[in-house]
């Protein structure tokens, strides 16, 4: 293992810190120039004025370093590693007080409280963050390591959903499930929205599937032909709902749909839909680069 490559904690705490800042005052780029290309082509004359208040409130955001929205979201944490890299077991030990330090400097607003049922007081720091890490499979054995970093509100978050279907249902199951969503809270989350959806694994991994597909760039296309077309599809979908920019009507209530999928049980068809709001704040770093 001596030529092996590593990742300490301290380094990954560090590339954490830097990026909250960076996020809470910035909307994602794909995401804005999506946003003001959707504004352009909005045929409601309303929700076109919506459309470009985000866009100006976003590059106001920016260029004087306040917060893009009040609701500067809980941290996660997503390390995805693949080849020959060293990855100790303590590899998130340093994170909470480099969100802590980042949340206190800035000043940016504390949102997470100590336990969701029994002590409902606020942790005063933004703390825990929620780390994960993943193992790829990569073409090469060469060493990755990638580091996402989203900070994600609870608005978006409590319109999300995650639903078992039976197999039976199918794609057209799945499409009516995520259109429901779309109806029923779609207007709380914040929209024009960016709309990730999970397919396939487990219960308890299909949520993350959905918050996965959020990461991928606005714009690019699914690899997978078939996906694609149920993206168009559902997006063209959503869009004719008419719920619109700030659910106040138009023709841009999702600015992307993304879908990740998994094997899964013969007997199960696991579905996330995991509402991104209209201000995505998150980042994708090489850590092997820095």
């Amino acid at each position: 293992m001596s030529g092996s490559i590593s990742i300490n904690p301290e380094q990954l705490a560090k590339a954490v810190e830097e990026t909250i800042p960076q996020l809470a005052f910035s909307v994602r780029k794909d995401c804005l120039e999506t946003l003001e290309t959707a504004g352009k082509a909005e045929g409601n004359e309303l929700a076109r004025s919506v459309l470009d208040q985000l866009s100006i409130n976003a590059r106001i955001a920016a260029d004087d370093s306040v917060p893009v929205c009040q609701d500067t979201g809980y941290v996660w944490v997503l390390l995805e590693v693949s080849g020959d890299i060293v990855v100790p077991a303590n590899i998130f030990s340093a994170v909470d007080a480099a969100v802590a330090r980042a949340y206190s400097r800035y000043p940016l607003r504390k949102s997470l409280v100590r336990d969701a049922l029994l002590d409902r007081s606020n942790s005063c720091d933004n703390t825990p963050a929620f780390c994960e890490l993943a193992l790829t499979k990569a073409a090469s054995t060469a060493a990755r390591a990638t580091l996402h970093v989203m900070l994600k509100g609870g608005g978006s978050d409590n319109a999300s959903r995650v639903v078992m279907l039976p197999p039976a249902a199918g794609v057209r199951g799945v499409m009516e499930v995520v259109l429901e969503t779309v109806r029923e809270k779609a207007a709380n989350a914040c929209p024009p929205l960016v709309i990730g959806i999970g397919i396939g694994s487990t219960f308890d991994k299909v949520a993350g599937l959905s918050k996965r597909a959020l990461l991928r760039v606005v714009g690019t296309e699914n690899p997978n032909a078939g996906l694609r077309d149920l993206e168009r599809e559902l997006l063209a979908s959503i869009n004719a709902s008419g719920i619109g920019p700030a659910g106040l009507g138009g023709d841009t209530t999702a600015l992307a749909v993304h879908i990740q999928t998994a094997p899964c049980h013969i007997a199960a068809l696991p579905v996330a839909i995991n509402l991104g709001c209209c201000a995505m704040r998150s980042i994708s770093i090489d850590l092997l680069s820095e």
